[in-house]
């Protein structure tokens, strides 16, 4: 039987098929391209995310290291008169009054008494809301407030202010209502007129902030001499010498404002502190608003001074432990740390889109490599039947 002659048709539906053929399979190797691009990204991201868990280990290990002594530090110094719990107790004892019966209320109704309509926009009591680095300083900036400023209430809002008292119609003082009510019904009567802060109300600092710096310190410009150089025994801006606790830095009125640019800037505004009275005294032409020294001298404004023996005020400031001030290479330290999780937030990211474009790339290749497949399939079937029924 004679071999079945093949038409020159043949060769060119073979020619087209091959062609096809080679086009998908083209499309397949830069499909394939593709896949171990996003493959080759993933490894190079996940080996940067392992470098960068073994930085921040570190990083952290170094933190955790320096906290630990300070607590050490912290505790091995602890002592009645420089602690909180001194500084609360001296204010209860102070019979009658409103701080003593705010702090009353906190110690024995605890986290409720933040919640009560009375006293939920009560930050707490002046002295209680920053603290000091040594007891000496704590004694003379208490003595330069007096007692009235340090047992003084703080309020966030004046709404929170006029919670306080309540007056009847012809302006007398509600005593059922208010902390009045309250402190008649805990047998802790009110006694006296007392200074309330309102944060919203006062004038707060308005200039920039030390940079860089985790307390939030105002960028005070320091007292020069004729010579351009700062007084010898100036040691800095009373505002500044205060320590708060980091609930206090910033947000408690709706811009964003702390403690320092408003209620201390206000008890204390640009009052410098000098080792000495006569360092102080030497420097008087170019103290504009007070100034009190370490061994007891204050002066007010110029040409207003406090004479005689020093005034023993027991309500003070608490004695801070220090952390807050941290050392330059702590905290370029909590710097980094902060950058590399940056860093580590942005690398995830990365993978969760590389991850996205190699499952998108691997399914193309799939339903490509099928069509081929079939493609292959059905033509080689197609031409197998073409060719015999030319020769039929």
């Amino acid at each position: 039987m004679p071999e079945k002659e093949i038409r020159e048709d043949d060769f060119l539906n073979f020619d087209t098929i091959m062609s096809h053929s080679q086009k998908l399979e083209e499309e397949l190797q830069k499909l394939g391209l593709r896949i171990k691009h996003h493959e080759d990204n993933l490894k190079f991201l996940k080996a940067q995310i392992d470098g960068i868990d073994e930085s921040i280990l570190d990083l952290q290990v170094e933190l955790g290291k320096y906290h630990s002594r300070a607590l050490e530090t912290e505790n091995s110094n602890l002592s009645p008169e420089k602690s909180e719990n001194h500084t609360v107790e001296n204010i209860l004892k102070q019979e009658r009054s409103v701080a003593g019966l705010i702090y009353y209320m906190k110690l024995d109704h605890g986290p409720l008494a933040a919640k009560l309509p009375l006293t939920k926009d009560v930050l707490g009591v002046v002295a209680t809301l920053g603290k000091v680095h040594d007891d000496n300083f704590s004694r003379i900036l208490s003595e330069y407030l007096g007692l009235e400023n340090m047992m003084a209430v703080v309020c966030k809002t004046y709404e929170g202010v006029m919670a306080l008292e309540k007056y009847n119609k012809d302006g007398m003082i509600e005593r059922r209502s208010g902390l009045n009510g309250l402190g008649l019904s805990v047998a802790q009567n009110i006694q006296g007129r007392y200074l309330v802060y309102c944060i919203e109300n006062l004038r707060p600092y308005v200039g920039e902030f030390i940079p860089e710096d985790p307390q939030r310190r105002l960028d005070l410009l320091k007292p020069r001499l004729a010579n351009g150089e700062t007084p010898p025994e100036f040691i800095g801006f009373a505002v500044n010498m205060i320590d708060l606790d980091r609930m206090h830095l910033a947000y408690i009125t709706p811009n964003g404002l702390g403690l320092r640019e408003t209620l201390f800037y206000n008890l204390f505004s640009r009052l410098q502190v000098y080792k000495t009275r006569s360092g102080m005294q030497c420097a008087m032409p170019y103290i504009s608003d007070g100034a009190i020294s370490l061994d007891g001298g204050i002066m007010k404004n110029n040409g207003v001074y406090y004479l005689g023996d020093r005034n023993n005020i027991e309500v003070r400031f608490p004695i801070s432990s220090g952390i807050s001030r941290l050392p330059e290479n702590v905290i370029e330290t909590e710097k980094n740390l902060k950058l590399i999780n940056w860093k580590k937030e942005r690398f995830f990211e990365d993978m969760k889109r590389e991850e996205t474009l190699l499952n998108k790339a691997k399914a193309l290749f799939a339903a490509k490599k099928e069509e081929s497949i079939n493609y292959l399939k059905e033509t080689a079937l197609n031409w197998k039947q073409g060719v015999e029924n030319n020769h039929n």
